[in-house]
């Protein structure tokens, strides 16, 4: 149906500051996109590990994550693809507390995140420490719904939610640079929304 100038109704703006160059806010809606098929590997039998680089080499398994000491996030999230989402918490565990266990080597200085579906992506080991990085099961108190990343996913949110791995099952930590699925096919290989980091070339 058209909608005749001067009568619809318009979303309120979001506060002056809150959106990166480029996004729009979605509101309550959350935009599914995905890479590979949805996985439905069930919770009970579901690992996580890090590996590569470390002193410490440790895998949890789904009961193990749960008891460790649980941390949430409380901001926004942002897509490469334009959209931005507002005001979300997410709870699970810090990837700092993760790596306090793995006891990274010296001479990391990135990670690879792969998902069970085969879907990895690059960060710097610094994107990833300092409070910037959790390892989340649950969104607005309830279980992470499948479609977005369910059971576990990586959330970095200070960057394009593609660096987010849905479907994580392990963190490789690593002394050089190694794209990955999206990175490999023309993506930044950091993504800072900021500085709208969304492509090869991007500064």
């Amino acid at each position: 149906m058209p909608v005749t100038r001067g009568f619809h109704r318009r979303r309120p703006e979001p506060e002056r500051g809150r959106l990166p160059p480029g996004q729009y806010d979605t509101g309550s809606s959350w935009p599914v996109l995905s890479a590979e098929a949805t996985p439905h590997q069930p919770e009970e039998s579901w690992t996580f590990s890090i590996d590569g680089l470390v002193e410490s080499p440790h895998t949890w398994t789904w009961q193990e994550l749960h008891a460790l000491p649980g941390s949430t996030y409380f901001g926004d999230i942002h897509c490469v693809t334009t959209w931005s989402k507002l005001d979300t918490t997410f709870s699970g565990v810090s990837v700092d507390d993760l790596l306090a266990v793995a006891e990274p080597d010296t001479s990391a200085a990135y990670v690879l995140a792969h998902s069970v579906t085969g879907y990895t992506t690059n960060l710097p080991l610094a994107d990833v420490t300092g409070g910037r990085a959790w390892v989340v099961w649950s969104f607005d108190g309830k279980p992470l719904p499948r479609q977005h990343g369910g059971p576990l996913r990586l959330l970095v949110p200070h960057l394009y939610f593609w660096k987010s791995a849905k479907w994580l099952s392990r963190l490789e930590l690593m002394t050089e640079d190694r794209p990955g699925f999206w990175e490999q096919n023309g993506y930044h290989d950091r993504g800072d929304p900021w500085r709208e980091q969304r492509y090869q070339g991007d500064d």
